[in-house]
């Protein structure tokens, strides 16, 4: 029986910490089935799901603090389910653009979450205007919209939202 095991690990970026995170998975019967992976200033930071039969995740398990030591990252883990899928959910991509300035996130997250809307996955970058050098925001996301919402309403809502927040942003269905 498939077992799963979570973990997210953080620690200086360098050359080499895929391959050796990776390696040990593998080395331990393990299977990757999800992963995010990324560099944030100078720092690396993972967070991936594993699978495998229980006496697996136990080898991968009992090899965390050694990875920490031996990579030098902090690791949190712990053993979760597969998730269940979510019956007439429909996904939609939101993007957004706009001067960066504090808020942004939390603004787009209340918006969703007082409608009780799920962000599924997200994304934020800033970066220097090709022109003037001014700072930007982007932001991509994934929600989950339940199929009974009117996607017209939300969409004039949500763009009367961004509109008051001076945000350019789109809301449409999600292709994969």
């Amino acid at each position: 029986m498939k077992k799963y095991f979570v973990f997210s690990a953080l620690g200086k970026d360098r050359p080499g910490i895929v391959n050796q995170l990776s390696k040990a998975i593998l080395e331990s019967g393990c299977n990757i089935e999800d992963s995010r992976m990324t560099v944030l200033g100078g720092e690396f930071a993972l967070i991936l799901m594993v699978s495998g039969h229980w006496g697996a995740i136990t080898r991968l398990e009992r090899q965390v603090p050694v990875l920490e030591k031996k990579l030098e990252l902090t690791i949190l883990a712990r053993h979760t389910e597969p998730r269940t899928a979510v019956q007439d959910m429909v996904p939609y991509t939101v993007d957004v653009v706009a001067m960066d300035h504090p808020g942004i996130v939390h603004e787009i997250a209340d918006f969703f979450a007082t409608r009780e809307i799920n962000i599924e996955e997200m994304s934020t970058w800033t970066y220097p205007a090709a022109h003037t050098g001014a700072p930007m925001f982007s932001l991509s996301m994934t929600v989950s919209l339940p199929s009974g919402v009117h996607i017209g309403r939300l969409r004039d809502e949500f763009t009367s939202f961004c509109d008051n927040l001076n945000l350019d942003a789109t809301i449409e269905p999600t292709r994969h």
